[in-house]
């Protein structure tokens, strides 16, 4: 080979080492990620640490019953004769629901009243005479026994008015049960019997009265809630109950608990609560499922923290909070009650006023130096070129 082809043979050569060089230290380079200079820091957005009134909320899965369920039946036995109420409709108590034939009760007052004239005029003759009886005793024209037959006689005759005197009371009252009213105020149900049939004293139903204003809610509860419940009960205080629809969305009434059972469900280690509704717009219907939320108890001024602050691993529950040097410090929490503006309760762990980070936590460790931004001001480039989640346990 001529000393020419060896100079080119050799430039060739020098040409390939350094663009295979160049190729080496690109793809070493793009292989590794890019990070934010260490002195910016971890963009994050932080919550602060503040104070309200948090309840402590039970949920349950709860029944609407009525309040009073009353059959309408008659107290006489007779023909049903007419019926003033419609399906359906809402009644009063005392309101006119029906009328059972009461001539027969009528018809028994009248013989009463008869036998009563009858054994008031003999009694008035029995007195009568008794008197004469006595004049003559005084005199000894009669014997003690005449005396005393006589004066049985009266009480016989005073003793049997008496007894007519019951009789015509409760042909009386036959009459004005004829007349048949509502016993509670409520809606009446579906007519059971027509008109012109016999009813039976206290066995034919006519109809069925709910009572729904009031009306009631049961549900049940851990066992474990029970010292949260019974002691303010038992002093008189309030227990507020919400009923929320299917969905557990959309507040359906207020309510407030008034009667716990006595005893535990050894089955299911529950105890049964009933909450009284007022219901005056009929919210709740008889045998309806509702979601309940019980109030069981008030936290004042505890410590609350955005929901998005508080994450999980193995250790248990924790959050990141920023010192004035824009270091990040994990801290191990204890939590609460979760509010309905999203927020957790925080028992111990912060202190109010402490920033807490609630966006970016994946990607920091304690210690790591972060720079706070708002919303509006995250760059979305930094935020795809920020290093890879760690692993911090099971979230």
């Amino acid at each position: 080979m001529s000393r020419k082809l060896k100079k080119i043979f050799i430039f060739l050569i020098f040409i390939v080492v350094i663009v295979a060089a160049y190729f080496y230290i690109q793809s070493k380079f793009s292989s590794q990620p890019r990070s934010m200079p260490q002195s910016e820091g971890t963009p994050v957005q932080v919550g602060v640490v503040t104070t309200q009134d948090v309840p402590v909320i039970v949920n349950a899965l709860g029944t609407v019953t009525a309040n009073k369920t009353v059959t309408v039946t008659s107290r006489i036995t007779g023909n049903l004769q007419s019926v003033y109420f419609k399906e359906g409709q809402y009644v009063h108590q005392g309101d006119s629901l029906a009328q059972v034939d009461v001539k027969p009760s009528q018809a028994t007052l009248e013989q009463y009243e008869g036998t009563l004239s009858q054994n008031q005029a003999q009694l008035k003759n029995a007195r009568l005479t008794l008197e004469r009886y006595q004049r003559l005793y005084e005199k000894d024209s009669i014997s003690k026994q005449d005396l005393d037959t006589q004066t049985a006689t009266a009480a016989q005759y005073e003793g049997a008015i008496k007894s007519v005197q019951g009789q015509i009371q409760a042909a009386k009252l036959n009459i004005g049960y004829g007349r048949i009213v509502a016993p509670i105020s409520g809606y009446i149900g579906l007519r059971k019997v027509d008109i012109g049939n016999a009813v039976s004293a206290d066995s034919t139903a006519i109809a069925v009265i709910t009572q729904t204003r009031p009306i009631t809610v049961v549900f049940s509860i851990p066992q474990s809630e029970i010292a949260d419940i019974v002691k303010p009960l038992r002093e008189g205080k309030p227990l507020v109950v919400h009923a929320y629809d299917q969905s557990g969305k959309t507040q359906l009434a207020e309510g407030k608990v008034a009667v716990i059972s006595n005893e535990i469900d050894s089955s299911t280690g529950t105890i049964s609560l009933k909450a009284v509704f007022e219901n005056q717009s009929d919210e709740l219907f008889p045998n309806q499922f509702v979601n309940v939320q019980l109030t069981t108890k008030t936290l004042s001024h505890a410590l609350v923290v955005p929901s998005a602050a508080v994450q999980l691993s193995d250790a248990g529950k924790y959050v990141f909070t920023v010192n004035n040097h824009s270091t990040v410090k994990k801290v191990m929490v204890k939590t609460g009650p979760e509010t309905n503006d999203g927020k957790v309760t925080i028992l111990e762990g912060v202190q109010n006023g402490e920033q807490v980070v609630t966006t970016g936590v994946d990607s920091l460790g304690n210690g790591a130096k972060v720079k706070v931004v708002t919303p509006e001001k995250v760059d979305t480039r930094i935020l795809d070129n920020a290093p890879a989640p760690r692993h911090h346990g099971p979230r």
